[in-house]
């Protein structure tokens, strides 16, 4: 039916094939990456993307600036070594933009990956529940033909049996 209507098959489409054939589930595939097989990197980069769009470090970080630049704008520290248009202040912000960045990225990359599959896993699980689909609705259409040619056939018999009723006995 596949090639068909789409020509040549696909990887997927060829699992999709060998599942009906074989009778296997679909959609508990082995090769999802599961959370447990992470590396430490990955598992630190989740982390950190996970805080790094908290709420939690928005509200954190504007207090940390709110409270470096009033300490520097009142002078209450003896000497301050950050004046005015903060400095050091945007050399922090920047190194931590710098870094925060590349690992909200990686974080994201290997999201989209698992997202990736997750797609694949989806599409082969609903192309084969449609060929099953399908396949349900030749075997009820093939069940509706023989139905209709017993029908026919019991309609045969009775228009037989009415005709006989019917006609005339012969004189004698």
């Amino acid at each position: 039916m596949l090639e068909r209507e789409r020509g040549a098959l696909t990887a997927l489409d060829r699992k999709v094939q060998e599942s009906l054939e074989t009778g296997t589930p679909l959609s508990a595939e082995p090769e999802i990456e599961r959370d447990d097989k992470r590396t430490l990197g990955e598992r630190a980069a989740d982390a950190v993307a996970r805080f790094g769009g908290s709420w939690i470090f928005i509200l954190g970080f504007f207090v940390v600036l709110m409270v470096w630049m009033t300490v520097y704008v009142t002078h209450v520290m003896a000497g301050p070594f950050d004046p005015y248009p903060f400095i050091l202040l945007n050399l922090v912000l920047s190194c931590i933009a710098a870094l925060q960045a590349p690992i909200i990225m990686m974080s994201q990359r290997r999201q989209e990956a698992k997202d990736r599959q997750l797609s694949e896993c989806d599409y082969k699980v609903n192309l084969k529940a449609k060929l099953e689909i399908r396949h349900l609705h030749e075997k009820i259409d093939i069940h509706l033909n023989r139905q209709w040619e017993r029908l026919a056939a019991i309609q045969r018999l009775q228009i037989e049996i009415f005709e006989e009723a019917v006609r005339p006995a012969p004189p004698g």
